[in-house]
């Protein structure tokens, strides 16, 4: 537990603490969209030099097959259990934040495994890039199929109990359009070309061309100013995270087994990546990252797009259990806990 010294978490306790204690500290969001696009070009960067160095060798494609099957197979498994609790729409949406990533949480897992001197390959910056969009493809194709007559569900917001439409509101319904979503086309579209995605995999394609002569002279860009930015980004999600458990309250009956989902469902994601880990003969860093990666949970990338493509499902609740619970519990006990799993499986 000794990352939890680390000045990175403890700003993030610090943001979490501040905002449940209702202060007036905040990051302006101009600001934090600036750390955001930061972080990814640095880990883009970072990725590219590595395959620079490396070449694309047989680990790297064992890697990225994990991956793949990963993405798949998370928002699978989380549709199966979460239709049993939820109302379809809610469901799938939940399920494809699940099966996605998130970007914090592994640049976070990414730099502890620097500092403990076992750096995983940079590579694995391409398998999280390759992680985001499968799940939103799989949700906007999910809900697609509920909106045929033959499936479409009876349940609506107007139907939900008060405490969940209480829920709704506060999270911002006014941004979620009336209607039955998008067309296909028009949201992959959307998930391919996400900002954050084009510039981790942009950030990675230069990292590739320009290999040690790039790494060089960005160093100061990537390695001397990345500790201190990530950990005013994470006062940031400190602050957003207090705010949304908050917004948990109104969730009734549903809140314990739904946050129940949120801690359990990411450590058996963690294992199902561990496993795969384990017959593609991955090392323990790459191992720990992609049982990161299978743990993690979008708060940024899908909701963006769900409110869009499926305005049926309650923001608050896709939201609210990935960055209020999923999220600081990878952040403080999920990332050692998947690196001692790793060490002990794969070790």
């Amino acid at each position: 537990m000794n990352h939890l010294l680390d000045p990175a978490i403890l700003f993030f306790v610090l943001g979490l603490a501040a905002g449940l204690l209702r202060s007036n500290l905040e990051v302006p969001a101009p600001l934090s969209r600036f750390l955001s696009l930061y972080l990814l070009m640095a880990l883009g960067l970072k990725g590219g030099f590595a395959l620079a160095q490396s070449g694309w060798t047989a680990q790297v494609s064992a890697a990225m097959g994990c991956a793949l099957v990963l993405a798949i197979a998370v928002p699978a498994i989380a549709w199966v259990v979460l239709r049993r609790l939820l109302p379809p729409f809610d469901a799938a949406a939940v399920a494809a934040t699940y099966g996605s990533v998130s970007a914090v949480t592994f640049v976070t897992a990414a730099h502890l495994l620097e500092q403990q001197g076992t750096p995983a390959g940079g590579y694995m910056a391409a398998a999280m890039a390759l992680m985001e969009s499968p799940a939103i493809v799989l949700a906007v194709v999910m809900a697609q199929w509920l909106r045929q007559p033959a499936t479409a569900p009876a349940t609506s917001f107007a139907a939900l109990p008060a405490g969940g439409q209480a829920v709704l509101a506060s999270a911002g319904a006014a941004h979620a359009p009336t209607g039955g979503g998008q067309r296909l086309g028009t949201v992959l579209r959307e998930a391919l070309t996400d900002g954050g995605a084009v510039l981790l995999l942009g950030a990675l394609l230069v990292g590739i061309i320009t290999g040690e002569r790039g790494e060089a002279a960005m160093h100061p860009f990537t390695v001397d100013l990345f500790k201190g930015l990530l950990a005013f980004f994470l006062l940031d999600m400190g602050l957003l995270t207090a705010r949304n458990l908050a917004g948990l309250g109104g969730l009734g009956a549903q809140r314990l087994p739904l946050a129940l989902f949120a801690v359990v469902g990411p450590v058996v994601h963690g294992l199902l990546a561990l496993a795969l880990a384990w017959i593609a003969g991955l090392a323990v860093p790459e191992a720990t990252l992609l049982a990161v990666l299978g743990a993690s949970a979008s708060y940024i990338a899908v909701p963006a797009v769900l409110r869009h493509a499926m305005p049926e499902a309650r923001p608050a609740l896709y939201v609210g259990l990935s960055l209020g619970i999923t999220f600081p519990f990878n952040l403080v006990l999920g990332i050692p806990l998947y690196g001692a799993l790793a060490q002990w499986w794969l070790g």
